[in-house]
């Protein structure tokens, strides 16, 4: 569908990036296959600087309430970008290591050959658990211990180690539960404590209550995404009844602390928060990570053919890297992570460029949504 009425947008683009304004105003009006935009935002900042903040369009699908500074996205995938920060956050403070057995941190995830199962191998989807190997009512989740025991007991399935295999919102609770055993306190409770009340970021893992006015509604893809050949890993992943959470209503999904699935936020938060690994580990001139925990955070810890996702990726510790697939610009060191729908947070070190994009027209896109990348075309060509 071509020829929406292009809606206000809000916010700043100086006049040399016209043409991402130009990109952004597009995706209302003329978006590729026909994905115009309902409300969406896109922020980006420069030697930690934002420079680009625009959002327009409405935050509900039947347009009646402005998107608008505040409206709060959920991010699903995306989220996972930050998961991995804190991760590194963690390791920066001593608390735990990359190269660290999990099970010497946390002695029940050594059953059924995980015990030499490192941190990084885990954080780089290698430690074969991206789904239950036996399908569960999707309500489980919300039981947390449940989850974690079930995960524990479970064998991989695969060889760790020895290939990567997506694990959509499994490394959300094994993550979440390392971090708690060595922090003393949830990542929720982390992203508010070190980084969000201090510098100002309208982010959350685990959203209250009193914050669910602000959440954009969002409108579903009209298609599955594709998965490749189907086989029992990713049917565990991503298509067994049971695979994400359900059957508890949208109040309780959003209070819940799920790092890998269901960060709230807003573009310029994630952008902001991005530039710690586009700014050498910096974040308003507070060193938040060293060289060497930026580089054990984002060095590739394994390339190939992903056992769920039907690509070649490149993992670092958490985060996707760029390297072979393009989706973040032109650089392949560059890191981030897609989510579910879209939205997507990059963060380019060698421009000095972190970027994030929100919006609440999903598509079935895994990774590389056509709008995103449209927008980070027009950015870099601008750069």
């Amino acid at each position: 569908m071509t020829g929406s009425s292009l809606p206000d947008i809000h916010g700043f683009c100086p006049e040399r990036f016209a043409r991402v304004r130009d990109a952004f105003a597009a995706n209302f009006t003329d978006a590729p296959e026909g994905l115009n935009e309902v409300g969406a935002r896109f922020s980006v900042c420069i030697a930690g600087e934002p420079v680009i903040d625009l959002w327009a369009g409405h935050a509900d699908t039947g347009r009646t309430r402005p998107f608008a500074a505040d409206t709060l996205v959920p991010v699903f995938s995306t989220g996972k970008a930050i998961m991995a920060l804190l991760m590194a956050a963690a390791v920066e403070r001593g608390k735990l290591a990359y190269e660290e057995r999990v099970a010497d941190l946390w002695p029940a995830f050594g059953q059924a050959g995980k015990d030499r199962v490192t941190v990084g191998q885990m954080m780089s989807h290698q430690a074969g658990l991206p789904g239950f190997a036996e399908a569960v009512p999707p309500e489980l989740w919300f039981d947390p211990p449940a989850v974690l025991e079930r995960l524990a007991a479970q064998a991989p399935m695969w060889e760790p180690g020895t290939a990567s295999g997506y694990h959509p919102i499994t490394i959300g609770y094994l993550a979440g539960e390392l971090f708690r055993l060595v922090e003393g306190r949830s990542m929720g409770q982390a992203l508010r404590q070190d980084f969000a009340l201090t510098h100002d970021l309208d982010l959350w893992i685990g959203l209250p209550e009193a914050e669910h006015h602000r959440v954009a509604q969002m409108r579903k893809p009209s298609a599955a995404p594709d998965l490749g050949v189907i086989d029992d890993v990713k049917r565990a992943a991503f298509l067994d009844r049971g695979s994400s959470p359900g059957g508890r209503g949208s109040v309780e999904w959003r209070t819940m602390e799920i790092p890998s699935a269901n960060l709230h936020g807003t573009a310029l938060g994630l952008a902001r928060l991005m530039s710690v690994m586009s700014m050498g580990g910096v974040l308003d001139g507070r060193t938040v990570l060293s060289p060497s925990v930026l580089h054990q955070a984002t060095r590739e810890r394994i390339h190939g053919q992903d056992r769920v996702v039907p690509f070649v990726m490149s993992w670092a510790a958490g985060f996707m890297r760029n390297k072979g697939r393009g989706i973040f610009g032109p650089n392949p060191e560059t890191v981030g992570h897609a989510g579910w729908g879209g939205s997507c947070a990059f963060a380019d070190p060698a421009r000095g460029v972190s970027a994030a994009y929100v919006m609440n027209r999903q598509s079935p896109h895994l990774m590389g949504d056509p709008r995103s990348l449209r927008l980070i075309e027009a950015l870099y060509a601008a750069l």
